[in-house]
């Protein structure tokens, strides 16, 4: 099974989309990086209707620098739930993505049938700052990312590859827009109660940029939600671990 690449325009943003599959919708939100792809979502095909919309400056959707808080992306979402008819979702996101799903869930709960928060973004806890990518050297980089780095070579460049470089720069450069709008902060936590859905918040115990140590506050914050924390896995928990693909299947379904 393949992904169909798909673009449609969403209040005049152009979003391009990745869709697999047949059954009831699941929508992943990517994190604040697009380059290690989504092939493990594949396994999800076989029992939803997998899609995966690049966030706008993102991927190859279209700029949007008037979107600047995570409340625009919601209505960037909910605009695109209306468009293509989708009532109720199984929504799945990831770091940031994980932030953007939290907070959907929060404003548009009853547009949300089950939510999924792979090492979300969001909470300020002091003990676990993000790292400053900026003073960690390039190469050492995937070992913040992933606790095994050899999954992720094949997806970086062999040399100097300035489309990959600027590419980079462009996701990280709306990220920390997001960031300085406070996508990490106080609000969320005032509202997560409002989560009432079924709730599942996972976790890599080797995580080094958002550690297994702050899934407790999370859980702790939404009333309905139910903890996995996966071993010998990063940030990337489900490029790293099948286990975990397969239990996000098991409980949206």
């Amino acid at each position: 099974m393949q992904f169909h690449h798909e673009s449609i325009s969403v209040n005049g943003v152009k979003v391009a989309m990745l869709t697999a599959g047949q059954g009831e919708p699941l929508m992943y939100w990517h994190g604040a990086g697009t380059w290690h792809g989504f092939d493990f979502a594949l396994r999800w095909a076989s029992r939803f209707r997998v899609m995966i919309p690049f966030h706008p400056g993102f991927g190859d959707s279209a700029d949007a620098p008037e979107m600047s808080t995570a409340s625009d992306y919601s209505l960037h979402y909910l605009e695109m739930f209306d468009q293509l008819g989708l009532e109720r979702v199984n929504l799945v996101g990831f770091s940031m993505g994980g932030r953007l799903a939290a907070t959907f869930a929060i404003e548009h709960r009853r547009r949300v049938r089950k939510l999924v928060l792979i090492a979300p973004a969001g909470l300020d806890v002091p003990e676990y700052p993000l790292p400053d990518f900026s003073k960690i050297p390039p190469e050492e980089v995937p070992g913040y990312i992933a606790h095994d780095p050899a999954i992720l070579a094949p997806y970086l460049p062999k040399g100097h590859d300035p489309a990959f470089a600027d590419a980079r720069a462009r996701e990280g450069g709306n990220f920390g827009r997001l960031l300085q709008s406070g996508l990490i902060g106080p609000w969320l936590p005032r509202w997560l109660h409002r989560v009432n859905m079924p709730t599942m918040i996972v976790w890599g115990d080797k995580d080094r940029i958002l550690p297994a140590a702050l899934a407790p506050s999370w859980h702790k914050l939404i009333p309905h939600s139910v903890v996995r924390v996966f071993p010998e896995a990063g940030h990337t928990v489900t490029d790293e671990n099948p286990e975990c693909v397969q239990a996000i299947a098991g409980f949206l379904a």
